[in-house]
């Protein structure tokens, strides 16, 4: 290949990449939107978050299983050890943001779910030794700060449905910041529908005994809303997802993804009437400038 030639390959890659990057903005944003609309999805059913999760995780694994055997993919290859583990972590987190909103408001849920990029930074720190300064310490303790107040605007008793649904909300980001880690390591090994696959199998087996046991039984609007919300959040939302994470930095894309906060609290507001709180207010601004700026900070 002569110069001249390796210059016209190299700037056909460069453009190739750049508008790879442009297009995983837009698609992230619109993920991003569509999440918004997940609570609204998860106060319209009326049965338990166990029966919930498994109708989430099953349809996705369903559609993805035929996809995957079309394209005869082997379906455990590589570190899929790795990805079943991420994907037992994830079912944990989903029963937690289930029950987060189905105990709280939209607003409490989704604000305190978005506090995992501060979990990710602390378990960044102490199990991958990366370097945390003082900068970044202060951050930490400003979104701290904003939990706190959002948690000041309820009463700290098991019997206070808010702050059940607010506690579950933080379990549930924890857990999200150690599957974010996981499977952004293997973004690259895996296509993106693959990694959903994983992401989605653990749950649609445990929670299975549930949608089986559970009372009241899923009528014909839970069905309706189950598959939508499963077949939109499942597989649009996170497709949108691990999209960006293979062609931005997971920071940019969780600074993105904070669209979700405007979109979700809209709807609640818009759709179910709910009161948006001085506390929350206050708090949810600490934690999205203070999260902001640790991500900003990579």
């Amino acid at each position: 290949m002569s110069f001249k030639e390796k210059r016209i390959f190299a700037r056909h890659y460069i453009f190739t990449i750049e508008e790879n990057r442009n297009k995983a903005y837009g698609i992230v944003i619109l993920g991003a939107l569509l999440a918004g609309v997940s609570g609204l999805m998860i106060k319209g059913m009326t049965i338990p978050a166990t029966s919930i999760a498994w109708i989430r995780h099953a349809l996705p694994v369903a559609v993805l299983l035929i996809w995957l055997r079309s394209r005869r993919i082997a379906l455990f290859q590589g570190r899929y050890k790795l990805m079943l583990t991420a994907s037992g972590l994830n079912a944990v987190r989903m029963y937690f943001f289930l029950t987060a909103y189905l105990y709280t408001t939209i607003s409490n849920a989704v604000v305190i779910s978005y506090t995992w990029p501060i979990f990710a930074t602390i378990l960044g720190a102490f199990f991958l030794k990366e370097h945390l300064t003082w900068g970044r310490g202060t951050l930490l303790l400003g979104s701290f700060l904003g939990i706190i107040i959002i948690y000041s605007g309820g009463t700290f008793s098991f019997e206070n449905k808010d702050f059940v649904g607010m506690t579950a909300s933080l379990i549930s980001a924890i857990f999200y910041s150690v599957t974010v880690i996981l499977f952004k390591s293997q973004s690259l090994n895996y296509h993106r529908n693959h990694i959903i696959f994983f992401q989605n199998l653990v749950g649609s087996v445990v929670f299975l005994p549930f949608i089986l046991v559970n009372r009241p039984l899923p009528t014909g609007t839970d069905w309706s809303i189950g598959i939508t919300y499963g077949l939109v959040i499942g597989l649009g939302l996170f497709s949108c997802f691990f999209y960006g994470l293979r062609y931005l930095k997971a920071s940019t894309v969780s600074m993105i993804s904070y669209l979700e906060i405007v979109s979700a609290i809209f709807f609640g507001v818009v759709f179910l009437g709910e009161e948006v709180t001085p506390q929350i207010v206050v708090g949810g601004m600490l934690i999205v400038l203070s999260t902001g700026l640790l991500r900003s900070t990579e």
